[in-house]
Order: structure tokens, then sequence, then C-alpha cells
């Protein structure tokens, strides 16, 4: 091959620097008696010789290398169906690597591409403060103040070729079109939005945003209002009281993108979004900024320019700005001071990981049988080598037998993940599907197998080229002392890999039971929201709350702005005796009404709690105990605090309750006499079918809230799902690290079946001489075992340092306790032995009479 490509080279290179001049006689028959007048001429023709010979060569030699890999392939079939059963080991155990491997570089990609929709995804960036204050986490998020937004379109015009502001309209909003209501989640924004996330419009245009009165609608959604026909025009009424028209449908965008779940995008300059658009308070952060950066802008560049933009305004410079790439948003969104520290990307290179061991394991049983079965093919490798063979042409028979298993592992794997990509996609929330029709992913795929087949087939083939034909022929070669110390030596990999992968699986478990079980300081139990998403529940609210009470459904109701589950970061709070240091301290903050208490059963541990017996309660203010300590005044109780211009007297302080990130710390809160509420919070009355309540209580929401249909939302639910992330990764690790176990299992099955299989004339042997079965299961396992013991010496350190270092990343984490590593020993001491048992004692109670017949 190589001298192929030399001679093409040559031949190019000839063809490029000569001029080939021909006589005008030449191939008539008067060639032979004409006089030489141009010897130049003749000197291109023996080149065009010299040319035609050289390719005659290299046509050879092309033939002469299909000839042989058809051979090297002809051998591979042949000796592939002489020993079924370990091809059948060495296919599935490849196929099953390449399978865990495809899924988890298809998982990758999604990862990696996430907000990649927009053509122009490397130039946007979103805009981000950092918060700073003495005695807290400083906090860094994308929720800014409103008027952050224009200061950056208009002050800052060289560094952003567009911006766009956004607030979240609602979730599971009312969207009617006056014969059905459905609903979904809403978005206010500015036009320069859709174009610069590159939304493809299907009809309309993006320019309908520049009216009020125009909304845009996702494609799914509209054909949930209007079916087959023609949306653009068609009025839309939102929360039951805004109206729009329709000005455009954009597809729906893909899963793996920040806007997936936006059906509704509606004007910003619209009266209902007055608040936002009047807003100048740089206290008061309730909105996102995207931004396109210029061309030849750094998002480093623009963040040392913008960053002190909120100084002016914000007291004792405890907040700055900064420009993130929305390339790494999603993948690098935890920040320590201020500075991205990581985030899902330690997922990414933990599957990434995973992928690489578990394909590494496949291999590695590969190399183990192959090596193992190495005797057999003993004499054929001294007779190639007696008839001419030479080692390097020995490596590329046995390198292509490997890749001609990788080559049918990977088709089985293709349908494997064809088949088990439903599941993984449920199992991992995404909608990934194979790229049949990428030529990129096919070359990919064929490097992918190529390199495969090369790792798998490297050691078996060099090991197996290097015999020697003399001692082979003679029938005096045996395997060496050391022969068997890279198959032991992969054996320990292959146990260490997978009872780390055992362990981590175990931890991230145990943890997420930890956190899940950390007190919330209320009680979830039968308690549920409900949305406030049109004015006739607010105008009935009182009337709904006493129906539902006396009906005997509800133990009590009350309504909060937020959900218990979903504190925001808040706004600042001043008291008397307030230090400057303390300005930029940040109070979450929640309005409620005076039942809010009483109904999710929080703890009042100093004065008093509201009470509709007093009327004044609507300026009073409940502390959470960490904003209490916060604070520092000994007795809080009938202090007054001004909060967003409005003066409140404190009148208790409640058990701290975990209302957010629950692997976080507590964070200071403050519950004030509700002016603004938006959701219901209703406890099912105890005793009573949560089914039969739910359906008893629709007809009473239906009587007062006739335009919306009865959607609910239970508090344990929405809790649950703080732990999805963590749960998925641990599912996903809890299932490649089963196929890890069952391919690691599958190759030590094999080199059971094969010690077992080299030993048969001693077991006979032994068995005629006395030895029981027990003895001869214990003596053909005790290899295996003390491989297994000595992976488990081996992974454990490791794996407890590893898992140190990840639990540290967490303010609350479970102890990693000895049982767990103990229990993982056992497990995988438990699995060799049930692995190795089948053939030791097929073995075993094997007829000595039918292995020594032929001594």
């Amino acid at each position: 091959m190589l001298s192929g490509t030399i001679l093409g080279l040559k031949i190019r290179s000839l063809i490029s620097s000569t001029i080939i001049l021909v006589p005008k006689n030449f191939g008539k028959s008067t060639y032979a008696t004409t006089p030489i007048t141009n010897p130049t001429g003749y000197q291109s023709v023996a080149i065009i010789d010299e040319l035609r010979c050289n390719m005659k060569k290299a046509t050879d030699v092309l033939h002469q290398t299909a000839l042989m890999l058809q051979s090297y392939f002809r051998i591979a079939l042949r000796h592939l169906g002489k020993n079924k059963g370990f091809a059948f080991i060495n296919i599935i155990g490849l196929a099953s690597g390449m399978a865990i491997a495809l899924l988890i570089g298809l998982w990758i990609s999604d990862e990696i591409g996430f907000d990649h929709y927009s053509p122009n995804h490397s130039r946007i960036a979103v805009g981000m403060i950092t918060q700073h204050a003495p005695g807290q986490r400083t906090y860094t998020g994308d929720i800014i103040a409103t008027v952050m937004g224009g200061a950056f379109r208009t002050q800052y015009r060289d560094l952003f070729s567009r911006t766009a502001l956004t607030h979240n309209g609602g979730d599971g909003i009312l969207i009617a079109n006056g014969t059905r209501i459905v609903t979904g989640d809403a978005l206010w924004v500015q036009k320069e939005l859709p174009d610069i996330f590159g939304f493809h419009i299907l009809k309309g245009s993006t320019s309908g945003l520049k009216d009020p009165s125009t909304a845009l609608i996702s494609r799914s959604l509209a054909k949930s209002l209007f079916g087959d026909a023609d949306p653009i025009g068609q009025s839309i009424k939102t929360y039951n009281q805004l109206d729009f028209r329709i000005g455009g449908v954009y597809d729906d965008l893909p899963r793996n993108t920040t806007f997936y779940h936006t059906a509704l995008l509606l004007p910003w300059y619209n009266k209902a979004n007055d608040y936002r658009v009047l807003n100048t308070d740089w206290d008061d952060h309730d909105s996102r900024l995207y931004v396109e950066l210029a061309p030849h802008i750094t998002a480093e560049a623009a963040t040392l320019r913008i960053q002190d933009a909120p100084t002016a305004h914000i007291k004792e410079d405890q907040e700055t700005a900064l420009v993130y790439p929305l390339d790494k948003v999603h993948l690098y969104d935890h920040f320590t001071e201020g500075v991205p520290d990581g985030g899902g990307i330690r997922f990414v290179w933990l599957f990434g990981i995973i992928g690489v061991f578990v394909l590494l394991l496949a291999c590695i049983n590969f190399m183990n049988l192959s090596t193992a079965r190495s005797e057999h093919r003993a004499k054929e490798v001294g007779i190639r080598k007696t008839i001419g063979s030479r080692s390097r042409q020995l490596v590329a028979q046995f390198l292509s037998e490997s890749v001609l298993v990788a080559v049918l592992a990977f088709v089985i794997s293709i349908a494997l993940v064809a088949l088990a990509l439903p599941f993984f996609n449920s199992l991992s929330d995404k909608d990934m599907r194979i790229p049949w029709a990428s030529p990129l992913f096919w070359m990919a795929a064929l490097a992918f197998v190529f390199l495969t087949g090369l790792l798998a087939g490297s050691y078996p083939a060099f090991y197996l080229s290097r015999f020697r034909p003399v001692k082979v022929l003679k029938g005096s070669f045996r395997a060496g002392r050391y022969a068997s110390l890279p198959r032991r030596i992969l054996v320990v990999l292959q146990f260490t890999v997978s009872l780390s992968l055992i362990i981590g699986t175990i931890i991230v478990f145990r943890q997420v039971i930890f956190i899940k079980d950390r007190p919330v300081g209320y009680s979830r139990d039968g308690l549920l929201t409900i949305s406030m998403n049109t004015p006739d529940i607010y105008q009935h609210y009182e009337a709904l709350r006493t129906e539902l009470i006396q009906s005997r459904l509800a133990e009590n109701v009350a309504a909060s702005d937020l959900t218990p589950t979903g504190f925001w970061n808040g706004n600042a709070l001043d008291w008397r005796g307030k230090h400057r240091e303390q300005d930029a301290i940040m109070f979450r903050n929640v309005d409620v009404t005076p039942d809010f208490g009483a109904t999710i059963g929080w703890h009042i541990v100093k004065g008093r709690d509201f009470s509709r017996a007093f009327p004044t309660d609507s300026n009073a203010m409940i502390l959470n105990v960490t904003a209490a300590k916060t604070i520092g005044i000994p007795n809080p109780i009938g202090e007054t605090m001004r909060f967003d211009n409005h003066n409140y007297t404190v009148i208790g302080v409640a058990a701290d309750m975990l209302t957010n990130n629950p692997y976080d710390t507590i964070q200071p809160a403050i519950f004030l006499g509700g002016r603004w509420v938006g959701n219901i919070i209703v406890r099912i009355e105890p005793g009573l079918s949560t089914q039969k309540a739910l359906a008893a209580m629709e007809p009473i929401f239906k009587k007062y809230n006739p335009a919306s249909p009865f959607t609910y939302r239970f508090i344990d639910e929405e809790y649950a799902a703080k732990f999805d992330a963590e749960q998925r990764i641990g599912h996903l690790a809890a299932v490649f690290t089963a196929l890890a176990i069952f391919i690691s299992c599958l190759g030590l099955f094999g080199l059971a079946a094969f010690v077992a299989e080299q030993r048969t004339k001693e077991i006979g042997i032994r068995k005629i001489l006395g030895a029981g079965v027990i003895n001869l299961w214990g003596l053909l396992s005790a290899d295996f075992l003390r491989l297994t013991a000595l992976s488990i010496c081996i992974a454990m350190p490791l794996t407890w340092w590893a898992m140190h270092q990840w639990l540290e990343n967490y303010a609350y984490h479970a102890a990693l306790s000895w049982w767990i590593f103990a229990s993982a020993g056992a497990g995988i001491l438990v699995i060799t032995l049930a692995t190795v048992s089948f053939q030791s004692l097929r073995a075993a109670f094997m007829n000595p009479v039918r292995s020594l017949r032929s001594e």
C-alpha cells in the first residue's frame, strides 16, 4: 500500500512538471524513416512509456493487495466459523460496548449542541449579574434588572449588534381562539429575539412583534388552536383578558434549546407589560437579556466594558455585570465568586469516561480470548512463517480479522441502538435520533469501527505474530510462564472499572435520597397549587376558598405570589441599624395571604403567624430564621422595615424552609402581607382520597373560573422534579454499569470456558485420584477470585477519592459509608463466582473417561 502511494505521488509529480511533446507523424507508417529533428519529442515519448509502465505496476499492486485482503477475510470467516462460541462472545461483547459508546456519543453530542439551533449561536451571549454580599454566597445568574437591557441597547451600540429583553409570561397559561382553550408557555419578548436566535418562520414574519397587539405562535400551538386553517390574522385571548392577533408562526424548536417549551411570543411593548417597560429600578431583577455580539467583539471584551454598568445605581458597588456566551450557559452554569467553575459539563465528562471504559472492556474481552486461544493458532502461524510470510503480513492478517469482527459488531450495535433509543430518550429526557443521512456520522462511524478493530486486535496480532515457527512445528511450543500475565492484568482492569461504576452509582442514588429526606420546614402531604390565570378567579377567591373548606374537600386554602418550592432571588431590605456593607444582601420575598402558614404547616419560632383577625397584617412581615440572623437584631418583633418602598412591621419569625435548590444552603427570606398573589395553595382534607377530592374540586373551580380548565400541580411532585437531573444521571449510570458488568462477565465466561477446556485432562486425572466436585470447583474458581479481590483493592481507594471530590460540590451531602464499598465488593465477588461456577462445575461433573480416552 505504501509503494502504491509513493507511485501515485510520483505520477502526479511527473504529469504536473513535464510538457509532453509528440511528433506530428507519431503513430504513422512513415515514422521509422523520418529524420531525427526533434530529440526532445522522443524523450517525451519515453516518459509516457515509463508512466504507462508505472501505472501498470500500480494497478498490479492494488490488485494483489485486494486479493491479499480478500484472502485475509476468508481466513477470518473460516476461523470465526470454526469457533462459533468464542466468536459469539467476541461479537456480542464488542457490539454491546459499541452500542453503549454510540448511545453516550449521541447523548454528549446533544448536550454539546444545546442551543446550536441558531446558525448564529456562537455570536449570541446572555447578560448576567454577580451580586456580592458580606456573609453570603456570591450569586451569579441571568435574572437582571430590566433597565440594564436598555443601557446595553443605547450606551454600548458598538459592542452589540442586537439586544432583546424577555420575561416569563406564564407557564401553562390559557390561550383561547373563541372555540378552543389550550395551555401553553408564553414569553414577553422584544422584537429582536426571534431574529437573534434564528427562529424558522413558517408563515407571517417577526416584524409583527413591533405591534403591541400582535403575537407569534409555534407550529404545534397553531395546530392545536386552528387545525389546518391559516392562523395568520386570527385572534387569540390570553389569561382570559388580553387579545392578540397572530402575526407569524414559527417552527417548533428542538428539545435541546432554551426556548423549547415556549409556545407563544408576546410583544414587549404591550400595556400589560408596562411594569417592566417603565421600570427603572436597578434593584428590581425580573428579566433576562440576550445580545448578539458585534463583529470582532468577544464576550470577554464586552464584559470588560460593561461590568461596572450597575455601579452608579447599586449601593457599595456590590453588583457587577457580565456577558456570558450562549454556548457555555448550558454546560458551564455553576459559578463560584463570579467565576464559572463547571456545571453540566461534569456529567458530559463522566459519561464520556464511562463510554470509553465500557468500550475498552469490550476490547479487553477480545484481547483476552484471542491471546488465550493463541496455542490453537500456533501451528497456523508456524506454517505461514515457514512458507515465507513476514511478521507484518501476519499482523495485517490478525488485524483484518479484528476489523471484520468490529464491522460485524458495529452492524449489530446499530440495530441495538435503534431498538434502545426510545427507552434511552425516555430515561434521559431527550429526543435523540440516529443521523442516518449525515455523511459526517458515517465517516465518524467508519473511523470508530476501524480504530476499535485496531484497538481490540492490536495485542493479539503482535502477540501471535511473534511465535517462532521452529518451536511450533517441532511441537515444543508452550506458552511462557508469564504468558497469562497480560490477560490477568486486563481482567483486573475490567473488574476495577466495573466495581468503580457500581460504587459510584450507589453513591449518586444515596446522595439524591439523602437530600430528598432533608427537612423542608413544612408538610408537603396533600398540598397542591393552582395558578390564578384569569381575572375571574381573583375576584372570587374568597368564595372559592370558603366553599372548598365547607365542602370538607380542603383542610385549608391560601394564596401566594410564589409556590413553596420556587422562591426567587430577592431584593434589598432596609431596617434600623443596617450597616453599609449589608446593602447588597438579597432577601427572597413572597407575598402571602393570612392563611399561608397554616396551610403549608410551617413553624413559628418567635412572635405570631399572620391572622385574619388583624386587618393590619396586610402591612405585616414574617422573617425566616436565617433572615433574622442576617439582620442581627436580637428581637426583631415589632421592628419596622422597608421593602420595595413600603413599610412593614415584623410580627414573627418562622423556621427555615427549603424553597429553592435543595442542595444549597438556606437563604434569608421574608413573607409579606399579600398584595400580589398568583397561586392558590390547597391542602386536601386528611383521610380523603386524593382522586375523589380532585374530582369534587373541579366543578367548584369551574363554577368560579369557567374560562379555565382545572389544572393543578402537587407540591411533592414539584419538589421531586428538582432531583430530575441527578436521578436521570443515576439511572443512566445504573444502566451503563449493568451493561459494563455484563460485558465483563461475558469475557470472564469465555476465559473460564477456555481454562476448563485447557485443564480437561488434569481434571480427569484428579477425579480418578479421588478429587471431589467441590475441590475441583474451588481449583478452577480460585484464580479468578484472586484477580477480583485484587480489583477490589485497587478500585476502592480510587473510587473513594473520586466520589469524595464529587460530593464536595454539594453543601449538604451524604457520608461515604464503609458498607457501600463492602457490599459492592461482596457483590462483585458473587458475580464473579456465579459467572465462573457454570464452567467450573460443568468441567468438574464431566466423565473423566471422555477426557482421558486419547491418552
